[in-house]
């Protein structure tokens, strides 16, 4: 549920309060963005990590966990395969984004 939602539609004001919510919240975001001189690269960090998991190892696992004795020897294979390319992936990016953060901090 987002914040717009919790406002009345019919209230005078929504379209103006939808507004001064949108821009806080970008507001707030450039603060955070020029508060932390390597944001960008904490969000490397975090992007590298997190969208692995949610993009290729979350899903396989799933599937794994959910059809259980029903997978074919072929669909195992490949949800390893995938699993195993999405954690090299995170490694290394996780990897290259400390050594960045690091070599900045240096």
């Amino acid at each position: 549920m987002s914040l717009e939602e919790l406002i009345p539609s019919n209230h005078l004001w929504s379209h103006f309060y939808s507004i001064l919510i949108r821009t806080t919240l970008v507001a707030s975001t450039l603060l955070v963005a020029l508060s932390f001189p390597f944001f960008g690269l904490v969000m490397s960090l975090m992007g590298s990590l997190l969208t692995m998991l949610v993009s290729l190892i979350f899903p396989c696992a799933c599937f794994l966990r959910i059809i259980k004795g029903n997978v074919t020897r072929f669909q195992r294979l490949l949800c390893v395969l995938i699993i195993t390319i999405g954690m090299v992936s995170a490694v290394s990016g996780t990897y290259t984004s400390v050594c960045q953060i690091i070599q900045q901090l240096l």
